[in-house]
């Protein structure tokens, strides 16, 4: 049987393209998501900024129900990992690491990015063990202690936010002595008394023993080195795409990619390959944000609802 059409990723946007495809009229909708659909939204302590979600609510809350409204109209989850999406003809193979294939007549993926690592000495060794790219999972580990945040992006600025009301004390360092971030969370992070701000500053190394994170060091734009003693460690640098899926056996993309390697398309989402389409944080001028994903899903899901009835009819 093939399948009207593969979604690949189960974040907001592939949640989004399995409401709409199934809802829209396609038959034989499986969405591919190796964990619990949701997305890297579920890692997120505090949302503010989805229309309608009002009040305090965390990214675990915003999307506990997404799955279910779509599976409610048909869209079936398969709990298995994408290897490698091919093309032959008018017709999509995915690979699957179990070894077995599916096959499809369009495809929309959104595998979305993945947390960056920061490059100081020491991350690597201690990740996991005192350092950490997820303040929800790990800061309640550090209740009553003092960490430190690296980054100056809105992630980080809000995840430093979440860790003073559970941490003594929260250190925030920034390589600039601006912030890349909403200036309405800027203006909240100056006024919370446990964050201190050390800007114009880089992370030198994170040391430890076996027990696991006993510090950080840094280094500002003068070469002085600070010791800041912390058992944990959260960086929030940035995120590379999950393009993986898209690699062939050559080494190529199956369809156009940029430099950064996110994937080019068109304001309908379309790539430069008939029937794929890409969505949220892994295409290009991707906004970051759980409505923008939704909106891609949306599209692109009206978009291969077309495409198939026109290659089927």
């Amino acid at each position: 049987m093939i399948l009207d059409c593969a979604i690949i990723g189960g974040g907001p946007a592939g949640l989004t393209a399995g409401l709409y495809t199934t809802r829209g009229g396609l038959e034989n909708v499986v969405m591919f998501e190796k964990g619990m659909p949701g997305g890297q939204i579920m890692n997120s302590s505090e949302i503010e900024n989805y229309p309608g979600a009002t009040g305090e609510i965390s990214g675990m809350d915003l999307m506990m129900t997404w799955p279910e409204q779509c599976q409610r109209f048909g869209l079936v989850h398969e709990m298995v990992n994408v290897t490698r999406v091919t093309k032959k003809d008018d017709t999509f193979t995915i690979h699957k690491e179990d070894g077995s294939i599916s096959e499809a007549h369009s495809v929309i993926i959104g595998t979305g990015s993945s947390p960056r690592r920061a490059g100081f000495r020491g991350e690597d060794g201690f990740f996991g063990k005192g350092v950490s790219t997820c303040a929800t999972c790990d800061g309640f580990f550090y209740k009553g202690k003092e960490v430190a945040v690296v980054g100056g992006g809105d992630t980080a600025l809000e995840e430093a936010l979440y860790l003073a009301k559970i941490c003594s004390k929260v250190y925030i360092i920034h390589r600039r002595d601006t912030f890349r971030s909403a200036p309405n969370t800027i203006e909240r992070v100056k006024k919370v008394e446990n964050i201190e701000l050390v800007l114009d500053s880089v992370s030198d190394e994170v040391y430890g023993d076996s027990t696991g994170v006993l510090g950080i060091r840094v280094k500002n734009k003068n070469d002085e080195i600070r010791d800041i003693v912390v058992p944990g460690v959260f960086t929030f640098v940035g995120n590379d795409v999950n393009n993986e899926t898209l690699i062939q056996e050559d080494g190529t993309f199956l369809c156009d990619m940029n430099e950064q390697g996110q994937v080019i398309v068109d304001i309908s989402m379309a790539t430069s390959l008939d029937g794929l389409y890409a969505t949220g944080d892994m295409r290009i001028s991707a906004p970051k944000q759980v409505v923008s994903a939704a909106g891609d899903g949306a599209v692109a899901a009206l978009q291969a609802i077309a495409y198939v009835d026109e290659l089927l009819n």
